[in-house]
């Protein structure tokens, strides 16, 4: 006779701990192609990031504009670089001083545009969640810039997509509007389970976003790129962060993911999930 597994008690949910074993088994291969480069963010306020890769690590030198009231800074961190497209890169690292901040920069060098999403772990409270994301766009001073910037969109509503990060591990994610999308878990330790959580969605090229998202039930979010170019072959790389099972400190891992599109919900416009709201 099988177990009844009380799906709703979120109290027996796994922590973030208890998802990474084998989670990451889909992550593309790091590349060195940033080795020994530099790349100089600007954004609006004129603060300005220098980022020098080496292999592994970035050394960054954050020095603030006027508005920003962030202290100046500068750390060496590991760093995993993944090659996203011809020319586009995502490089994601995890702050030693302040253990409660990770980042995923997103580097267009054909555009000469950045994307910078800073995650920040705290506790979650009445509206709101545990993990906040920030977004900051910028331009690299070392490349010409063209086209246009990187920018939230909408473009992902209606779309119901699969996607498998191991041979264990498999999700579905219907994309519902521009705050929310609802997850369920196909195949895994967290098979049965599912929710709706806050989404936010920044477009960097055609068909390439940058997905995010911040759980409420387990303290923890994530930054994902994820290139929707193929709807039978999408692709995904990114890092989840939270709080581990002491609730003391952090847990930071990187994945990635193979998909495909499942199906494509289309309103009628006086229902479009992404018209402003009525109150």
């Amino acid at each position: 006779m099988s177990e009844t597994i009380n799906l709703s008690d979120t109290s027996t949910w796994l922590p973030l701990d208890g998802l990474a074993p084998g989670f990451d088994a889909g992550k593309a291969e790091p590349t060195s192609d940033l080795a020994g480069r530099t790349f100089t963010i600007v954004d609006e306020r004129g603060t300005r990031i220098r980022h020098t890769f080496g292999e592994g690590t970035v050394s960054w030198d954050y020095r603030p504009g006027e508005g920003d009231e962030t202290a100046p800074s500068a750390q060496t961190d590991a760093c995993e670089v993944i090659r996203v497209d011809e020319d586009l890169y995502y490089a994601q690292f995890h702050h030693t001083h302040l253990p409660e901040e990770a980042v995923s920069l997103f580097l267009d060098l054909r555009s000469g545009r950045a994307l910078s999403v800073i995650s920040l772990l705290g506790t979650a409270a009445t509206g709101t969640t545990a993990v906040r994301h920030l977004f900051a766009p910028g331009s690299i001073v070392e490349v010409d810039t063209v086209g246009e910037a990187p920018a939230p969109t909408g473009e992902l509503i209606g779309r119901r997509v699969l996607w498998v990060y191991s041979s264990v591990h498999a999700y579905e994610h219907v994309y519902l509007s521009p705050h929310w999308y609802t997850w369920q878990c196909l195949a895994g330790p967290e098979q049965g389970l599912a929710d709706t959580d806050e989404n936010t969605v920044w477009r960097l090229r055609p068909g390439i976003y940058v997905f995010t998202w911040r759980e409420k039930v387990i303290p923890c979010g994530s930054v994902t790129v994820a290139d929707h170019r193929d709807a039978k072959a999408l692709r995904a790389h990114g890092v989840l962060f939270g709080t581990d099972e002491s609730g003391a400190g952090q847990t930071h891992f990187t994945f990635g993911a193979h998909g495909r599109l499942l199906s494509n919900t289309v309103h009628p416009a006086e229902y479009d999930p992404s018209r402003p709201l009525e109150r």
